[in-house]
């Protein structure tokens, strides 16, 4: 039975703390069809059987399809509506301020609203533009107009991502092929043997900014750090890579896409066709390639596919304490009220029989209760082991709360 005593506000404190810990994200869980999942919302009509896409991509610890999987970021692209990119492949505006787009690119309006979107959430403002270096006010070479985006799940990022522990390895060429009759290209669906960077945000403990959406460090290439290639969004858990300069944009492409035709594919880069035989990644590719076939490009060609580290970080876990200091002095808690505590009467049970008007009183300490001012029991705390309590020692049992 216990015995109660009333905790002075003195003995109460508060504290707060962190717990870091490492994520290491293999090439195989991004490139993995079984561990990539696609959610195909986008569904065109007209000619053939049409366009299905999703808008984003989750990728997976392991098969997504298992109860034990875990989906550890989104993977999606945007374009800026000012950009080049959609500058060249709009037709006008219509009577609603709408941009207007031919049937030969796709997705266009999706594409625009990824960025738009992550730009209301990270720059409180959906008509605004990445820039890297992050508030850059230079040329628009600064301006993300092609946005790559990671986005980090909560299960993962925790809190916040810790400063200066990101890094991706991407491969900045895809690989060589060289068709007949036409130049090199690079092929939609190969993955590159050479050409690997390592981005990361070295420096950023330092040179960190704050926007709208917490704090921002710029992400560059570790071995030249002076280019910046893209953001790192700490509070969100966000990473905004800009597209053409973390791949080479201006290499030609070719491969299937999928696309309005009677086949629902077409061929991009295709050496017989005078159109499209110069295709490139910036602005070819981003406009006529839907957002799956752009992502699984990324995926499976750009961080490749093996056992070797695709991205690693660390995060951040808060940890806010409450310590309780329970003080017993050396004539308190040596009596219980448990009803076997003593005989019939009311003389101490003693182990040894003869010693009862000898023994002093103890006890042993195997709980803490810890209740609020109506007596209602709030917290136990229970010790690893009974700790003996005599009237010849003071007892201090401190308790942490953590949330």
């Amino acid at each position: 039975m216990a015995t109660f005593k009333e905790i002075a506000p003195s003995d109460i404190k508060t504290s707060k703390s962190f717990l870091n810990q490492l994520v290491d994200i293999v090439q195989e869980d991004i490139s993995g069809s079984f561990t990539r999942k696609k959610y195909q919302v986008f569904v065109t009509g007209g000619v053939g059987p049409g366009i299905t896409s999703s808008i984003f991509q989750t990728v997976y610890d392991q098969d997504y399809t298992l109860q034990t999987a875990n989906p550890i970021f989104d993977m999606t692209i945007g374009l800026y509506s000012g950009s080049a990119t959609v500058a060249t492949a709009s037709t006008g505006i219509d009577s609603n301020g709408k941009l207007l787009f031919p049937a030969t690119t796709v997705m266009m309006r999706e594409k625009i609203d990824n960025y738009s979107q992550a730009a209301q959430v990270l720059l409180g403002d959906r008509t605004s533009y990445f820039t890297s270096p992050f508030n850059s006010t230079g040329t628009t070479s600064d301006r993300i107009d092609e946005a790559l985006f990671l986005n980090f799940k909560r299960l993962f990022a925790r809190d916040k991502l810790k400063k200066e522990t990101f890094a991706v390895k991407l491969y900045s060429t895809a690989s060589i092929i060289n068709p007949e009759g036409g130049p090199n290209k690079t092929n939609l669906n190969s993955t590159s043997p050479s050409g690997s960077n390592v981005y990361t945000d070295a420096g950023a403990s330092t040179t960190f900014q704050t926007s709208f959406g917490g704090d921002v460090g710029n992400v560059v290439n570790a071995s030249n750090t002076s280019e910046n290639v893209g953001l790192i969004f700490y509070d969100q858990g966000i990473v905004v890579l800009d597209i053409k300069k973390v791949i080479s944009g201006s290499q030609h492409v070719s491969g299937t896409i999928s696309a309005v035709t009677a086949s629902g594919q077409t061929i991009i880069g295709d050496s017989a066709d005078v159109s499209t035989r110069q295709a490139k990644f910036i602005p070819d590719l981003m406009m006529s390639a839907s957002i799956d076939d752009i992502v699984d490009h990324f995926a499976s060609c750009r961080f490749s596919s093996g056992t070797l580290s695709g991205m690693t970080f660390q995060n951040i876990t808060n940890i806010n304490s409450t310590l309780v200091f329970c003080r017993a002095t050396a004539d308190e808690f040596n009596y219980s009220s448990n009803p076997t505590f003593t005989d019939d009467n009311y003389r101490i049970n003693v182990i040894d029989q003869g010693q009862e008007s000898y023994q002093t009183a103890f006890t042993f300490v195997s709980s803490v209760g810890l209740y609020d001012a109506n007596n209602n029991l709030l917290a136990v705390a229970k010790l690893s082991r009974p700790v003996q309590k005599t009237n010849e020692k003071d007892l201090t049992f401190r308790i942490r709360l953590d949330f």
